[in-house]
C-alpha cells in the first residue's frame, strides 16, 4: 500500500473577515511520489487547502496529517521543513540582497552545518544553472529567473513534499522545461509534488493525479486521461481542457473512455 504523505480529515477553513467558508470538510489523501495537480476557478479553495500543508493556515475544524503525524501544535518551521512552499509571485518570497544569501536562508534556519549548506548549494546551483548569478541581487533578475531562484531556495533543504503555486505563470519556454526537470527529479527521488495551476496544457502532461475543486469542495480526484471527460463537472469548476484534448473528445462524439493529453498522445492514438 502506498505511503500517505498528506492527509486531511473533514478540513474546514473559514476566513474571519467576511465569514467566508473557503473549505467545506475536505477529505484528501496525497501519496508519497504523487505529482498531484489541484485545479479549479479562482476562489475554489486551492490555495487555502495547500497552505494548511505547511502551517501557513490552520484548520477552523478538522485535521491535517503530514507524513503520518498530526500537525496540531506543530510550528510553521516544523511543518515547512517537511513541506516546502513556493509562492505564486516570487516577489513575495525573495527578501535577500544576493541570490547566494537567498539560497542559504533555509539551511541556516534549519540548522544545517556549513558543509551540508555548501553541498546543497553546489547541488542546486548545478541542477538549475545558477552559479553565475550567486552574487546578483535577485530583484534585478527577469521574472522567469526569479521564479527559478525561489524554487531553488526550497530545493536547498530537499523537503519531502514540494508545493508549487501557479509555477508556470510568467515562465518562458526555458523556464517551463526547467520546471518539468525539477518536478520529475523530485518524483524520481521519492518526493511528493503538489501543483496549483490554471495551465491545463501543463497540468495534463505533467501530473499523475488531478484534483478538481469548486466552492471549497473536491469534485473529482482522478487520472489526467479521465479528468476532462465530465463536461458538467468541468463547467462547475470552470476548467477548460487543453485544445488537443477538446479535439480528441469531439472526435469521439461523447463516448470517450479516456482523453489524449498532448499532441504526441493524439498522433499515436489516431495513427493506430
Amino acid at each position: 500500500m502506498a505511503q500517505v504523505a498528506i492527509r486531511t480529515e473533514k478540513l474546514v477553513h473559514t476566513y474571519p473577515r467576511g465569514n467566508v467558508m473557503a473549505l467545506k470538510g475536505v477529505d484528501l489523501e496525497i501519496y508519497v511520489g504523487d505529482i498531484l495537480s489541484i485545479v479549479g476557478q479562482n476562489g475554489s479553495g486551492k490555495t487555502t487547502l495547500v497552505r494548511h500543508f505547511n502551517g501557513l493556515l490552520r484548520p477552523t475544524s478538522g485535521k491535517v496529517y503530514l507524513m503520518g503525524e498530526d500537525t496540531t501544535g506543530q510550528t510553521v518551521a516544523q511543518m515547512s521543513r517537511r513541506c516546502g512552499y513556493v509562492f505564486q509571485n516570487p516577489n513575495h518570497q525573495i527578501f535577500c540582497t544576493t541570490v547566494r544569501e537567498e539560497l542559504m536562508v533555509a539551511p541556516k534556519n534549519f540548522g544545517f552545518s556549513e558543509q551540508e549548506t555548501q553541498e546543497s548549494l553546489n547541488r542546486v546551483c548545478g541542477l538549475m544553472d545558477l552559479e553565475h548569478l550567486l552574487d546578483k541581487h535577485p530583484m534585478t533578475l527577469d521574472y522567469t529567473t526569479k521564479k527559478i531562484v525561489t524554487i531553488a531556495s526550497v530545493l536547498m533543504f530537499s523537503p519531502e513534499v514540494l508545493v508549487l503555486d501557479e509555477p508556470t505563470g510568467g515562465l518562458d519556454e526555458v523556464g517551463r522545461r526547467m520546471l518539468t526537470k525539477i518536478i520529475r527529479m523530485m518524483h524520481d527521488n521519492g518526493h511528493t509534488v503538489v501543483v496549483i495551476s490554471h495551465d491545463m496544457d501543463y497540468v495534463a502532461e505533467n501530473s499523475s493525479r488531478i484534483i478538481m475543486m469548486a466552492q471549497g469542495e473536491i469534485l473529482d480526484d482522478t487520472s489526467p486521461d479521465r479528468a476532462f471527460l465530465n463536461a458538467g463537472m468541468l463547467k462547475r469548476a470552470q476548467v477548460e481542457p487543453p485544445q488537443i484534448t477538446q479535439l480528441d473528445l469531439a472526435l469521439q462524439g461523447g463516448k470517450a473512455q479516456s482523453a489524449a493529453l498532448s499532441v504526441e498522445d493524439f498522433v499515436r492514438k489516431y495513427k493506430s
